[in-house]
């Protein structure tokens, strides 16, 4: 892929920039899905092995907090994935920088957080956390 060309910012601000978009299709693709305590094993697979098709992606987690699938099934078994279910996070690697984003519910912000837990160059084993 020749994309650098379109990006007027630094290697590390472009990992950072892949880091988010992978977070971002993550969440708003899959919530709302419906879900059960039977499939959300192979619902969680899905969705790391969808991640890790898209570009610099070098690790993909992806967890359904099961305490919230279940306070949350309706009398046919199932619910709609929700922002308080889902818990993810993403390595991606690009041009020797390495950067881990995480998502998750914030209850204090009552708010689902996409945020960067670390950037470092992979090469000199620089880091920001």
């Amino acid at each position: 892929m020749n994309s650098r060309r379109y990006f007027n910012c630094t290697d590390r601000d472009r990992a950072a920039f892949e880091a988010g978009i992978k977070l971002a299709s993550l969440y708003h693709q899959y919530i709302g899905a419906p879900v059960n305590p039977d499939s959300v094993d192979h619902f969680e697979k899905a969705m790391e092995k969808g991640m890790m098709a898209q570009p610099y992606m070098k690790k993909a987690s992806v967890a359904v907090d099961r305490q919230v699938l279940n306070g949350s099934l309706t009398s046919y078994g199932y619910c709609s994935l929700n922002e308080r279910m889902l818990k993810a996070a993403v390595t991606i690697v690009y041009e020797g920088i390495e950067v881990r984003a995480s998502l998750g519910w914030m209850e204090d912000l009552q708010y689902p957080l996409m945020r960067i837990e670390h950037i470092r160059n992979i090469v000199s084993g620089d880091a920001t956390e």
